[in-house]
């Protein structure tokens, strides 16, 4: 300070600064949250973390991002981990730093907006389990969806951080990104991040946008970027000397690419200049030997870019992980080779919905709704629920207008929603209990768990109520395997039907056997029978039967290599397509449902007279819900597959009589 009290101007030298003129520079440490999610999928095991955590508790960080994003969903659905557990045994451990999550305001951590009543829950829960720091964003800058979050986290006593997600656009101007920081705090943030998602905030733009709202606001900035680009190190540089007081990194062997900058190149540069983050560099170095030796397994199942550098982002803004959620998705699909149209379309589509931020859940269904395009070759023939409830405003507002056509095209006559879209939406929590088996419940995390993830966290319950020795190798386990050229075929390893395995250990091992028996002689199917069951072989794919009856009751399992999930579903009993007849096809390989979430009554029944566009089942796929209709009007014959089994595209799902 100078003798009038004002602060002196900053130094524009950048050699070493004298002690006295010093300045805190705060680090948040995203290796554990978003660096994984970015680089691995969000595969890091729990376990992991746990080897590590102490050490980077000790590094001396302003926050550790642990938890939030992807990483809750991934462990139920994925690794077979609880959440929460996850949560509880970082806190046990990590002493000293504080612990981060990104919250996605209403959406949670889902992909839509939940109640009012489970949100408040969900931040209380998460207090008592250990957050201290909630990032709070909305895909869409919407600030009606961060009220409650944000009051609820104040409420429990957490820090809110209130988030622009940042993109280019016409109207992403930033006059525009003042006025939504302005609105956040006014709802009492207690500091405001800029979250660059795809890393296109160039260094030019981050030192004019810190700079009109340090002008503006008076909450501590930080600056979140992704490396896709090769810009976020300049950018934070430029954001730091312009008022930014802290910045997110992650340990170099898990830094760049699509994740943050390495934090040993970053506390390098601050050292030449008037800011310093005063960091454990042996603890610095210990962590990253560890991880230099963990990402040889946990990212062996992942695609890495050609090039560090991706210069494409700067076209089509979409980011990294979201990059490698589109490849794995087309891969699912059978159309990797189809990724450079999808690259093209994408701009399109966010034209067309009014330029939302490409980060979840917009960037997720905006990815999606631009596969769908490439893949029907007719542009939105396919639109998944969650684009129709988007468009129809039950996801905030649109940063700009929608293209009227294409709203009609989607919605046809159906109103929009004006006002906040949370307020529409009933109360879940006083019945959400009763829609799950009690013995399937261990705590009030889990009927949570369940509300924002039903089959996932069902799946999950049903797996952790098996005797340990029982237990399906996790989906996550069996992707390592499987990269690694390892054998899968063996009881554990194989995708059986939780609710109801019915062959002891060594009988799947020798059905397996036989399999490959079969397909090494190059028959199509082979049937064998014993006194209850009948097996039958084919292809990679073993069903059973009612020995008398001769009748395919529900399947056995599959081989993981045909699975397009590899979660403890029960897959679909092959039919002969002579015998299928007229039918509904899916449209997607996913996972095939016969009714809406939470255990409501199914679409349809058989014996049901349908009209055209009726919805006659869903078929998730790249995490989004797909309506199936009725292209015709049709009697319904046959419900060809169980809820929840793994599906083909173009597979029939549903046996028909068609009416005039």
């Amino acid at each position: 300070m100078g003798k009038t009290g004002t602060k002196k101007a900053e130094p524009k030298s950048t050699r070493p600064a004298g002690p006295t003129q010093r300045i805190p520079l705060r680090i948040t440490d995203t290796t554990l949250r978003d660096a994984h999610q970015s680089l691995w999928a969000t595969r890091m095991r729990g376990k992991d973390i746990l080897e590590i955590i102490d050490t980077i508790d000790s590094v001396g960080y302003y926050s550790l991002e642990v938890w939030g994003g992807a990483t809750f969903d991934v462990c139920l659905r994925f690794l077979r981990e609880n959440p929460w557990d996850r949560l509880r045994k970082i806190k046990e451990r990590a002493k000293k730093t504080p612990l981060q999550m990104l919250l996605r305001g209403q959406n949670i951590l889902g992909y839509r907006n939940y109640p009012d009543d489970l949100l408040e829950h969900f931040v209380a829960l998460a207090c008592e389990n250990g957050v201290d720091i909630f990032r709070i964003f909305d895909a869409l800058n919407d600030t009606r969806n961060l009220e409650h979050a944000i009051e609820c986290v104040k409420k429990y006593g957490g820090h809110a951080q209130g988030t622009l997600s940042y993109t280019i656009s016409p109207v992403h101007t930033v006059e525009e990104y003042v006025r939504c920081a302005r609105e956040q705090v006014q709802i009492g943030i207690d500091s405001l991040c800029i979250k660059d998602m795809a890393g296109i905030l160039s260094p030019i733009s981050a030192e004019k946008l810190v700079s009109a709202l340090v002008k503006e606001i008076k909450v501590p900035i930080q600056l979140h970027c992704h490396a896709t680009s090769g810009m976020a190190i300049a950018s934070y540089v430029e954001g730091v000397r312009a008022g930014a007081g802290a910045i997110d990194c992650a340990i170099s062997p898990m830094a760049g690419y699509q994740s943050q900058p390495p934090v040993e190149t970053m506390l390098a540069i601050f050292d030449e200049m008037p800011y310093h983050a005063t960091l454990n560099m042996d603890a610095l170095n210990e962590i990253c030997r560890f991880f230099l030796k963990l990402k040889k397994e946990r990212g062996a199942t992942m695609h890495q870019p050609e090039n560090v550098i991706d210069p494409d982002i700067l076209r089509h803004h979409i980011p990294g992980g979201m990059i490698s959620n589109l490849r794995s998705q087309l891969e699912g699909q059978g159309a990797l080779d189809k990724i450079d149209q999808v690259f093209e379309e994408l701009p399109r589509v966010r034209k067309d919905l009014g330029y939302p931020p490409l980060v979840t859940p917009t960037s997720q269904i905006i990815g999606i709704q631009a596969v769908m395009n490439v893949l029907a070759g007719k542009r939105y023939e396919m639109v998944p629920q969650e684009i129709k409830d988007y468009v129809k405003g039950l996801y905030g507002r649109p940063p700009a207008r929608i293209d009227p056509q294409v709203k009609r095209k989607i919605l046809g006559n159906e109103k929009c929603v004006t006002g906040r879209p949370a307020d529409l939406l009933k109360p879940m929590l006083p019945t959400a209990a009763s829609e799950v088996d009690p013995k399937l419940i261990q705590s009030e995390e889990d009927i949570i768990s369940y509300c924002l993830f039903p089959e996932p966290a069902l799946e999950y319950f049903r797996w952790r109520a098996m005797p340990v020795e029982d237990r399906p190798t996790p989906p996550a386990e069996l992707e390592l395997k499987k990269a690694a050229g390892q054998p899968t075929q063996v009881h554990n390893d194989v995708p059986v039907p939780i609710a109801k395995p019915f062959l002891p250990h060594e009988e799947y091992q020798s059905l397996h056997g036989l399999l490959e028996k079969v397909d090494s002689l190059g028959f199509s199917e082979l049937t064998i029978r014993r006194n209850d069951l009948a097996f039958s072989l084919k292809g990679k794919t073993i069903s059973y039967a009612d020995a008398e009856e001769g009748q395919a009751e529900e399947p056995a399992f599959s081989s993981p290599e045909t699975a397009t999930s590899a979660t403890p579903v029960e897959p679909p009993a092959e039919k002969k397509q002579e015998e299928a007849g007229p039918s509904i096809n899916s449209p997607l390989s996913g996972t095939f449902y016969a009714t809406p979430a939470g255990g409501k009554p199914p679409f349809v029944a058989v014996g049901d007279t349908v009209e055209a566009g009726t919805t006659v089942c869903t078929v998730e796929a790249m995490k989004l819900f797909n309506e199936v209709k009725a292209s015709g009007k049709c009697k319904i014959v046959e419900i060809l597959l169980k809820h929840g089994s793994p599906v083909q595209k173009d597979q029939p799902i549903i046996k028909i009589e068609l009416l005039d």
